[in-house]
């Protein structure tokens, strides 16, 4: 029988073969679980393995870089999607309670449905193939497999308008008036309550795009009706507040849960910094949790590195993003920094306003 030659490939050279030998220096490792393991254990295996779950534990050690920097930089939490009908709840509210967070730019719709469950009112599982023509019939409101009792939102929405009946005829910002709703909440799970209690300034820049705007316009015919003056949320107002929030922090940082306006808005903030006459250089931590791509050009998906040619990120900032949905990876975010307890060591920062001046931002 013939010998058949093997077949051979040209070595490589010296210098090509040391590259090689570097870039495959790190072996991906199989995620173990072990019989006492914590979801921190799960989260810091993710590190070599690969895919999203690497991505997880690149947020997570941002997480913890933030946490740990002994500048301790001004943290902004954005929060944006069905977070609340997702079960997140607690998580957000407790990243405020343990001073994971220091500034929450939200969307009104989250902000709603938090002061909605502090009032005694629930969320409820449904089924995202359920006949919408029924739901509509008995007043159930469906967030793709989530319900939410309408006749209790309508109640809701008329108690928002009735808390601004009670207030001083003016304008306010987003974070004034949720803190005004904040004190009238009686909820310890509540995030807006939480927030009011610990003085953590919460923005929602679109506002009127939620359950909260409702109450308001049923405030503003009353208003209208009686010849009253009445509260306006004055939107710029926000953003010369949460702007000097970022001028007066020595270093900042961002969590974007999901995208849309809060992340747009906690950026946007760096770049108003010129209107103090101050360039902060712009984030020097961030990670995003989202399912948005970048390659759509929209905003939510975009890259963190992008936002660096807009100066909102710092050229040379530790940035992470993950593409998973956020009601399963801020949970593992989060895990791993509470269970870590890399939160100890940070100390609250307190804000001193004078209506729309912020006349003090220390930590302590």
């Amino acid at each position: 029988m013939a010998r058949v030659e093997e077949f051979s490939r040209k070595k490589l050279n010296k210098n090509d073969a040391l590259l090689k030998k570097k870039i495959l220096s790190l072996p991906i490792e199989h995620v173990k679980i072990e019989s006492g393991s914590k979801i921190s254990d799960l989260v810091g295996s993710f590190k070599n393995s690969s895919i999203q779950a690497r991505n997880i534990y690149k947020c997570a050690n941002v997480f913890k870089k933030m946490l740990q920097d002994k500048a301790q930089p001004t943290i902004y939490l954005g929060l944006a999607g069905p977070l609340i009908a997702a079960g997140l709840r607690d998580i957000i509210r407790n990243m405020i309670k343990f001073k994971m967070v220091d500034v929450v730019v939200s969307t009104g719709a989250i902000i709603y449905q938090d002061i909605y469950q502090a009032r005694g009112f629930r969320h409820y599982i449904g089924n995202p193939d359920a006949d919408d023509r029924v739901l509509d019939k008995l007043y159930i409101d469906r967030i793709y497999d989530t319900y939410v009792d309408d006749e209790k939102f309508w109640d809701t929405d008329n108690w928002i308008g009735r808390v601004a009946d009670t207030m001083k005829p003016g304008n306010y910002s987003s974070r004034e008036f949720i803190e005004t709703l904040g004190s009238r909440l009686s909820d310890e799970d509540s995030i807006v309550k939480t927030a009011y209690k610990y003085k953590v300034p919460i923005f929602a820049p679109a506002l009127n795009d939620s359950s909260i705007g409702i109450g308001l316009t049923g405030h503003y015919h009353r208003c209208k009706e009686n010849k009253l003056s009445g509260v306006h949320i004055d939107s710029i107002q926000d953003n010369y507040e949460i702007t000097q929030t970022i001028v007066k922090s020595k270093k900042t940082a961002a969590i974007y849960v999901a995208g849309g306006v809060p992340k747009n808005y906690i950026n946007d903030a760096v770049v108003m910094g010129y209107i103090f006459n101050k360039d902060t250089g712009g984030h020097s931590y961030a990670f995003q949790l989202t399912t948005d791509v970048p390659h759509w050009g929209g905003l939510s998906g975009s890259t963190l590195k992008e936002a660096t040619s807009w100066g909102k990120i710092n050229n040379d900032a530790s940035c992470a993003m993950a593409f998973v949905e956020p009601s399963v990876s801020l949970p593992l975010v989060y895990s791993y920094a509470f269970q870590e307890k890399l939160h100890r060591a940070r100390k609250r920062k307190k804000f001193v306003w004078n209506k729309d001046i912020l006349t003090s931002l220390k930590n302590g």
